[in-house]
């Protein structure tokens, strides 16, 4: 289901260009051309993260998609944070869990970040979605297991909005909780998903078999990523998106290693698609 690869393997091999039987589309196109920007949290690297702010600077830095954490209010909201305690980066403290909607939104969100961004608040996930629906959009599902019912709030929103068969993979729902991922691909059987991993032992062919059962992608660590590990990714026809850059020299290596995603926290680190 990752378009991008898959349409230009089909188009290679239906051409004759390259045979069916290939594991490695690598060499078929120029991978800095291809690879998708992922905005980590937003432009994390220039606003503060998950923030409106932060998902704003990412569209204007042309990023293909912006990545967003999802948790779950006291009260059953969905909001829209990294951590699941509040302490680093607003002015609350305790567990997101334990804070209703309206506690949650009067928390300071951007002043850990620069005094210039003081007031920037929690996002829901309605916020963000009904704001940048149309741009790419990465979810991860936070520590789906504090959160019972989760998985059937996010597949609710989405639903109600007609973005549960998004075109062009513009929604990809991931997660480090593999259960959670094979709920939501349940709930939601047309929706891209990806398996967060940062374990070298999730990299295996056996495991990305397995993973091809219920995920278009697998988007590890980066420093666990080589070219071996995205060809047979490939080969399994799932996509490959890589976190977190967060210097420049980062990125060759994965565009070298033919990802089809960069997750970074500086969205301008990555080459710009030539159209």
């Amino acid at each position: 289901m990752f378009n991008v690869k898959k349409l230009a393997l089909t188009t290679l091999v239906a051409a004759g260009l390259i045979s069916a039987g290939t594991s490695s589309i690598t060499s078929a196109y120029d991978p800095s051309e291809q690879v998708q920007t992922v905005a980590h949290r937003g432009a994390s690297g220039y606003a503060p993260e998950n923030t409106m702010a932060a998902f704003r600077k990412g569209v204007e830095m042309k990023a293909d998609y912006i990545e967003i954490d999802v948790q779950m209010s006291k009260d059953g909201e969905l909001v829209v944070i990294h951590d699941t305690t509040l302490d680093r980066t607003t002015d609350g403290s305790g567990n997101v869990k334990d804070h209703t909607l309206e506690d949650l939104r009067r928390l300071d969100a951007g002043s850990f970040y620069s005094p210039e961004f003081a007031g920037e608040k929690i996002p829901t996930f309605e916020e963000v979605i009904d704001e940048f629906r149309g741009n790419g959009i990465l979810i991860e599902l936070k520590a789906p297991h504090l959160y019972p019912g989760i998985e059937k709030k996010v597949a609710a929103v989405l639903k109600k909005r007609d973005m549960d068969k998004p075109a062009n993979n513009k929604i990809i729902i991931q997660s480090f909780d593999f259960n959670s991922l094979k709920i939501t691909n349940e709930l939601l059987p047309d929706m891209p998903i990806g398996a967060l991993t940062g374990n070298k032992d999730d990299l295996t062919a056996a495991k990305l078999k397995e993973f091809s059962a219920y995920c278009e992608y697998v988007n590890p660590y980066l420093g666990n990523v080589t070219s071996e590990v995205v060809d047979s990714s490939h080969s399994y026809d799932m996509g490959i998106m890589s976190w977190t850059v967060r210097k420049q020299e980062e990125v060759q290596p994965l565009l070298n290693a033919g990802v089809d995603g960069i997750i970074t926290d500086y969205p301008d680190y990555v080459p710009q698609h030539k159209q």
